[in-house]
């Protein structure tokens, strides 16, 4: 079965958040994005809807987690190499995001950790599949 995934993340302010995502490479789908939201394009079948809280309220009945003081989900995305989860990290701190864990290296594996500017979590892995321990 091929299936699309959308994720959908709470934002205080849009336009701030999308300053933020485009900094770090991001691009979004214009036909998904207006006052209340915007599609981020993760890849040609992720994405997350970026949805101001408001908006985001008219979906659950629930209370918005503040992912600021409390962990809501934890978002991986895969990197190509070492050097891309390093470069994704440096560009988190320039763009007004902060690391939340430092690199964690098991040889065939090493990722790093962030929090957005609205304090959801994200990784960045890299993974040399060859080298997994049997």
């Amino acid at each position: 079965m091929t299936t699309k995934l959308f994720a959908n993340l709470p934002v205080k302010d849009l336009d701030k958040t999308i300053k933020f995502f485009t900094h770090l490479g991001f691009t979004f789908n214009p036909q998904f994005t207006d006052e209340n939201a915007t599609c981020m394009i993760i890849g040609k079948d992720s994405f997350v809807m970026l949805l101001v809280e408001k908006f985001f309220k008219t979906f659950t009945n629930k209370e918005i987690c503040d992912a600021t003081t409390d962990t809501e989900v934890i978002l991986a995305l895969s990197a190509e190499n070492r050097e891309q989860v390093d470069n994704m990290i440096t560009k988190v701190n320039e763009a007004g995001g902060r690391e939340y864990m430092k690199s964690q290296d098991y040889g065939w594996m090493y990722h790093r950790g962030f929090e957005d500017i609205n304090g959801h979590i994200w990784e960045i892995v890299y993974m040399d599949e060859s080298s997994i321990p049997k």
